[in-house]
């Protein structure tokens, strides 16, 4: 059923029941709680466009997905995080948009969304330390939110991020204090700016305790289990081995567990980890005493953060950038213990 039908067969102008269907604050309560009753009778939705032509803006969020070495579209961290998005959305009546491209075609994909006029913005993720999607967007107009931060970019923009830098100072200080010098950094890509934030708090931490960095104990990559085994094998097999790791997710924690428990050794006994955990539902750590420590800090919660930051922008216009700190929780679990 189209809009005018629809309007014809409840005797008012096309204008007032889109705009009371979308939530204008034009339309009175008892108008529009008729008509979202008369809808729902008559099995009537409205479309994308006849919410854009109500509202006077898109009432949807993009995010462009690209397909590279990173596996986003099966990565459970990057799944919680629409999940809060897709939370939020809900909530303001929003609807999310997704955009899968190869890495290299993230700029015209850009483009396209903002040159079709139905997306109102979008959220950038696993922005690099030089990424140069926010000066992309400023240019073309298009409203954004970062998940994370652009060292690199100099104008304002909106973010929400993890106190990355500061996790990982805590969270070395914490192995620290417990007695071990010999701590493994299994590290996200360092292209990308959360990573180098924390390899910088995890620096600071040891320079503060007046030890030198030991680059053999420091590693990037993926963050898979598959990454996180293979390190910890080869770390655990060498002549120094740590006697802690501190991961950069839960997913590499998994595969240096499966290494040290191949050699013959208990997890938090012998060899302690602590992990960086986005509190994902695929890899849940919340027993009343979680198998893995951990820096803690809900990646649902920063997805939700996000698309509701550029909601408000969308819905209320250009305004001052706002930018959002969350700090990460220590939770001491069953992972770590002073060395044996």
């Amino acid at each position: 059923m189209k809009l005018k039908d629809f309007a014809k067969l409840v005797g008012m102008s096309a204008t007032t029941v889109s705009r009371a269907l979308n939530g204008h604050p034009e339309v009175n309560e008892a108008t529009r709680a008729r008509l979202v009753a008369a809808a729902r009778q008559h099995g009537y939705q409205p479309n994308a466009h006849a919410r854009f032509l109500a509202m006077g803006h898109a009432s949807t969020i993009g995010c462009v997905i690209p397909i590279g070495g990173r596996n986003e579209i099966v990565n459970p961290i990057y799944a919680d995080f629409l999940a809060g998005v897709g939370e939020e959305c809900a909530r303001r009546r929003f609807e999310i948009n997704l955009t899968v491209v190869p890495e290299e075609d993230q700029p015209d994909a850009y483009r396209a969304l903002s040159s079709k006029g139905l997306i109102g913005g979008v959220i950038v993720q696993f922005p690099r330390h030089d990424d140069p999607r926010p000066a992309l967007l400023d240019r073309i107009g298009l409203p954004y939110v970062v998940h994370g931060r652009v060292t690199g970019h100099d104008g304002p923009y909106s973010w929400v991020d993890v106190n990355n830098l500061r996790a990982f100072e805590r969270g070395t200080g914490f192995l620290l204090q417990l007695g071990h010098l010999r701590i493994a950094l299994l590290n996200g890509d360092e292209r990308l700016d959360f990573a180098r934030r924390r390899r910088d708090g995890y620096l600071r931490a040891l320079r503060d305790a007046g030890h030198a960095p030991r680059p053999a104990l420091m590693t990037t990559g993926e963050m898979t289990a598959a990454y996180g085994y293979a390190q910890a094998r080869a770390l655990l097999a060498g002549p120094e081995a740590p006697t802690a790791f501190l991961c950069a997710a839960t997913m590499i924690a998994t595969g240096v567990r499966q290494a040290i428990e191949e050699r013959g050794l208990v997890l938090g006994r012998d060899v302690s980890v602590l992990t960086f955990d986005d509190d994902l539902s695929y890899y849940a750590n919340r027993d009343a005493v979680p198998v893995f420590s951990a820096m803690r800090s809900p990646v649902r919660v920063a997805g939700a953060r996000c698309a509701a930051l550029l909601i408000d922008r969308i819905t209320g216009g250009p305004g001052d950038p706002v930018q959002e700190l969350l700090e990460a929780e220590l939770v001491v679990g069953r992972s770590t213990a002073p060395p044996a």
